[in-house]
């Protein structure tokens, strides 16, 4: 079976976090940090490390099958490919930022502005919805310099925490898009069997992540209210212990309401709850 190639990014924030994905699906290989592609020796595929901003073209021409990349990318290059899951990392927001003493207050006051920025189709998108004209800067690199050096009356670029904003002197104005890491794919590969098992292995960390294991204590009078309160992947797991009258209870509890959930099972009559985490649940 001909082998699938993913690309991922070379260096940078989504490098460290896409390598440990595909490591936690199973997948062996090596030497990653010092060659441009690398073969999983246990599973049919190859990795090509690539600046992310080369992965959308790669993937849309067909010289990558797959490519892990953050959805600003995407709609950036304006490549014509496939969104098949998204990752969850790589989190952030592309936003608008002036500086602190800026007289602009709303978007209107960007009309006739002079706004610097890695992104300017998507930018162009944006103030176009908005019916702003501005002038569109596009500056590679250290965008959030621009203000300073007079080049610029605001910037649109990525944030993830805010500090190399403040640092500059500017601050969040608007938000423009929100982003996170896509698995993305070229066309033709809906049933590929390849995809199809990689895909189920990278569902199944991403499930386990959201999730936690817990076992609890409960009496037998109480198991209904226990019960009710959980779910599992079909339902939990009753045990009965050696003590008359007490079982134990196996379950799964999404992170999304984890502590929420925990209370309502004490105040229940659960007792003894240890959580643990969960390396893969497969559906």
């Amino acid at each position: 079976m001909k082998n699938l190639k993913i690309a991922i990014q070379k260096s940078g924030r989504l490098n460290e976090k896409s390598v440990l994905l595909l490591k936690n699906c199973g997948l062996d290989f090596e030497n990653y940090k010092s060659s441009l592609i690398t073969t999983v020796s246990n599973f049919n595929l190859e990795i090509l490390f690539l600046r992310d901003d080369d992965i959308p073209g790669y993937v849309e021409e067909g010289i990558a099958d797959l490519g892990i990349v953050g959805e600003n990318v995407i709609d950036e290059s304006q490549a014509k490919v496939n969104y098949i899951q998204r990752l969850g990392f790589g989190k952030c927001t592309l936003k608008l930022a002036i500086p602190k003493d800026s007289p602009v207050q709303e978007l209107k006051d960007l009309n006739g502005k002079s706004i610097a920025t890695s992104y300017p189709n998507i930018l162009k998108n944006f103030l176009d919805e908005y019916k702003i004209q501005a002038d569109i800067q596009t500056i590679s690199g250290s965008v959030e310099i621009a203000p300073g050096l007079g080049l610029s009356d605001a910037i649109c670029d990525i944030v993830s925490t805010g500090g190399t904003l403040k640092s500059n002197g500017l601050k969040p104005f608007a938000d423009v898009r929100k982003s996170e890491a896509i698995l993305i794919g070229r066309n033709g590969l809906e049933k590929n069997e390849i995809l199809c098992e990689l895909l189920q292995r990278i569902q199944s960390v991403l499930r386990a992540k959201e999730t936690k294991y817990v076992v609890l204590n409960v009496e037998k009078s109480n198991l209904p209210q226990i019960t009710e309160l959980l779910h599992g992947v079909k339902s939990p797991t009753v045990v009965p212990l050696a003590e008359e009258g007490w079982v134990a209870v196996h379950t799964v509890i999404s992170e999304d309401d984890f502590w929420e959930k925990i209370n309502k099972l004490k105040s229940a009559g659960a007792q003894g709850i240890v959580v643990m985490p969960i390396e893969k649940i497969i559906l």
